[in-house]
């Protein structure tokens, strides 16, 4: 009995080494078919199934890909077998692989579908779990054919490459609806295509509280993207204010109260996240908006952005990068480190720097651990108890100065970067640096990122997705 069709979104997710190493394979010079196997973890949210690329089987031509049976080329089931057994050790998803000709279109044949009835329903139970399909990709385009279970299939929606421009692929060319008026002019700048993208986005904030963070919530909001994941475990107190963009007086609650009054009338102040939901729903009534009051080190804190599409990381702690970065590689999901800095001599109180700075993180290319900007030191003094940190004498962290307008240069590179790459207007390579903007000395600086092949971070966990854990702290620990 055939398989019943179900509705279930299924997307799929490759690092840019897994699909560069793939297309070099699939299309040569010889304009013949070629035959391969994606292993990708699995990820299931509301939003449906993410398949996370993980593993690359690469069929030798005469020896796993041969000539077919009933159709033109089949994988050998030495080859199969093999790759399956993989796949159900690792407990990945089992994804068979060929090509087609043609650019921006690309079906199965009737031959391969039925060959799918005829094997997936016996891989389904090898896998045990997770579920088996097929792709098959055109040079700018891929379909495929994903087996649930034993009764239900579904069709791939959308295949993302994360490159530093991110590749979208489908199985034909899309057309999206008309964008609403409101985005007229900047619907002039990337299309109605564009528009749409931004949304069907799931966008990641982490860290309201610095105003980085409170101004990249307000420029998503305004752009149009659909949806907004918002992360702090703190509360608006007068110091940042002024640098809390949605912020109002009232927000401080009984802190600007006489204490007599405050003792009868006062309440707490209005947490961050709150303040930046209500500023979005300002800014766009119909957009879908997550307050998480808690710290992203948290483990439930964190699963609320595994879903996302893009994450911005405004909050400078150490641990905050460690759980990010991992996200990041792990989840195949972009990530735009954001901050400021005023360095001020301790003895003179002299300002001897004031710097900018926005780090794009590409799955499997770019490294926060690699490139030194994760302080082991400064890690575990943070990851140390209240107790601990008694102990040891660590030095009471002294607040650093902060200004709205820094925080502003640093959120409009960053929002800028995001959505140039998102709607596609970068280079299509381009040449991947992080930024630096000093105002005092007027000029920009230029990063060049590292990646470490035995870094257990960025390559150990690329792709892993929920066969992982990220390296949040145990529950019941502060």
């Amino acid at each position: 009995m055939a398989a019943r069709a179900v509705t279930e979104a299924v997307s799929l997710r490759l690092p840019a080494a897994i699909m560069d190493d793939l297309q070099a394979h699939l299309f040569r010079d010889d304009g013949d078919e070629h035959g391969a196997v994606i292993g990708a973890s699995v990820l299931r949210t509301e939003r449906g199934l993410r398949l996370i690329g993980r593993r690359l089987f690469l069929a030798q031509d005469g020896v796993d890909y041969v000539p077919g049976i009933r159709g033109y080329r089949r994988l050998t089931p030495e080859f199969v077998r093999r790759c399956v057994r993989e796949c159900a050790e690792e407990r990945l998803a089992y994804l068979a692989v060929h090509n087609h000709f043609g650019t921006s279109r690309v079906a199965f044949s009737a031959d391969d579908l039925a060959s799918h009835r005829r094997g997936y329903p016996a891989l389904i139970d090898i896998l045990d779990g997770p579920p088996a399909g097929a792709l098959v990709f055109a040079q700018d385009a891929v379909a495929g054919d994903v087996w649930l279970t034993h009764e239900e299939q579904a069709a791939l929606d959308c295949a993302t490459v994360l490159a530093p421009t991110p590749r979208r692929l489908y199985p034909e060319p899309q057309r999206p609806p008309g964008a609403d008026a409101r985005y007229d002019r900047q619907v002039r700048l990337f299309g109605d295509r564009g528009q749409h993208i931004l949304a069907m986005q799931r966008v990641g904030i982490v860290g309201l509280g610095g105003g980085v963070g409170s101004l990249i919530n307000e420029y998503l909001a305004r752009l149009g993207v659909g949806h907004i994941v918002a992360i702090d475990d703190d509360r608006i107190d007068e110091t940042n204010y002024p640098r809390l963009v949605g912020s109002r007086p009232g927000d401080l609650g009984s802190t600007r109260l006489p204490r007599v009054l405050a003792r009868w009338f006062g309440r707490p102040p209005t947490t961050k996240v709150v303040i930046a939901e209500r500023l979005a729903l300002d800014v766009m009534p119909d957009i879908g908006f997550d307050a998480v009051e808690a710290d992203v080190v948290d483990h439930d804190a964190v699963q609320r952005l595994v879903d996302c599409d893009a994450v911005f990381l405004a909050a400078d702690t150490m641990r905050a990068r460690l759980v990010i970065n991992a996200l990041c590689h792990q989840y195949l999901i972009p990530v735009w480190q954001v901050g400021t800095k005023i360095q001020v001599d301790a003895d003179e109180g002299d300002v001897e720097d004031v710097f900018s700075v926005v780090r794009h993180l590409v799955p499997g290319q770019s490294c926060l651990w690699c490139t030194g900007l994760i302080d082991r030191t400064q890690l575990a003094e943070e990851s140390a108890s209240p107790q601990q940190r008694d102990a040891q004498r660590y030095i009471a962290e002294v607040p650093a100065p902060s200004v709205v307008t820094l925080n502003a240069v640093a959120a409009a590179h960053a929002v800028n970067d995001y959505l140039l790459t998102t709607v596609g207007l970068t280079a299509s390579n381009p040449q991947e640096e992080w930024m630096r903007h000093h105002p005092l000395q007027r000029r920009l600086a230029q990063q060049r990122t590292r990646t470490d092949e035995a870094c257990t971070e960025c390559q150990g966990r690329l792709g892993a997705g929920p066969l992982a854990r990220l390296p949040v702290k145990a529950a019941g620990r502060s």
